[in-house]
């Protein structure tokens, strides 16, 4: 479905991380942050933009 809309399905995952599980949050976090940046812009705001 992200495809259909226009954005790349890299830009959602689901983490199942335990409470206590600090280290691997972290690592989540650091991971999504690093793809955010390297996808980057969100495609759909830049569309909105052009239509404004």
């Amino acid at each position: 479905m992200m495809e259909e809309v226009g954005l790349e399905p890299e830009r959602l995952e689901m983490f199942n991380i335990g409470a206590s599980d600090a280290p691997l949050f972290a690592s989540a976090v650091n991971e999504m942050t690093e793809r955010a940046r390297r996808l980057g812009p969100n495609p759909l705001k830049r569309e909105k933009e052009k239509v404004a």
